[in-house]
C-alpha cells in the first residue's frame, strides 16, 4: 500500500456508490423532495463519490505510515502544529473540521514529519468522535515508535453543534492525549503546551 491509498480515487472502488445512491434518493423522496427534478438529478451520484472520498480512511491502516523510520540520537520534542482535517461525527454525520497538534519524544528513532499528517488524515477520514481520534493518534504513535511521550491536542468546530441542535457557532472542542512523559512530567507538559499555543493561552 502507498503513501496516497487514501486519496479518493484510490479508494472509491471499493465503495458500494450504486446502493448510496438509491439510500439518497429515498432521503429526498422521504423529506418530500423530488430526486428527478433538475437541480437533484445529479445529487446522489455526487454524495456517494463524496463519502467515498471522506470515508476513505476506513480502507487504510495508519500503521503504514510508521514502519519506515531513521536511527537518530535526537530526543528532544519533534512537533507538528496546525495539521488541519475534516471527518464526519458519526452520530449526525455531519462534519467537523480542525486542526491536530501531534508531538512526540523520540526513543532513538524519528519518522518523516509528513507521516504524522498522514496518521491523522487516515484517523480523520472514517466515522468518528474528537475524543476517540485523539487517543488513537496518541496510542498508535507510543506504540509504534516505542517513543518515550506522545502528545496530541486536537482543536475542532461541529458542525452538529454549530447548525443544527443548539445553534454554537463560534463554540471550539478541544480534547487532548499525553502518553509516557508527557503525561507523568509537568514539565515536559508544560514545554510540548507551550510549543503549540506560545503566548495564546
Amino acid at each position: 500500500m502507498s503513501d496516497t491509498d487514501w486519496e479518493p480515487e484510490a479508494n472509491r472502488v471499493h465503495v458500494d456508490e450504486e446502493r448510496i445512491r438509491r439510500a439518497v434518493r429515498e432521503i429526498l423522496t422521504a423529506v418530500g423532495e423530488d430526486p428527478d427534478r433538475e437541480g437533484l438529478r445529479d445529487t446522489p451520484a455526487r454524495v456517494a463519490r463524496m463519502y467515498a472520498e471522506l470515508l476513505s480512511g476506513l480502507r487504510v491502516d495508519p500503521k503504514i505510515y510508521l514502519e519506515k523510520f531513521f536511527t537518530e540520537k535526537y530526543d528532544e520534542v519533534v512537533l507538528v502544529r496546525d495539521i488541519d482535517f475534516a471527518s464526519l461525527c458519526e452520530h449526525h454525520l455531519l462534519p467537523f473540521v480542525g486542526r491536530a497538534h501531534v508531538a512526540y519524544l523520540p526513543a532513538g528513532k524519528v519518522i518523516g514529519l509528513s507521516k504524522l499528517a498522514r496518521v491523522v488524515e487516515a484517523l480523520a477520514r472514517r466515522p468518528q468522535v474528537q475524543e476517540r481520534m485523539t487517543e488513537e493518534i496518541a496510542n498508535l504513535l507510543s506504540t509504534e515508535l516505542n517513543a518515550r511521550g506522545v502528545a496530541v491536542v486536537i482543536e475542532a468546530t461541529h458542525t452538529c453543534m454549530t447548525i443544527r441542535g443548539v445553534q454554537k457557532r463560534d463554540s471550539l472542542c478541544v480534547t487532548s492525549a499525553m502518553k509516557g512523559l508527557f503525561r507523568t512530567n509537568q514539565a515536559t507538559r508544560s514545554e510540548v503546551m507551550q510549543l503549540i499555543y506560545g503566548d495564546q493561552r
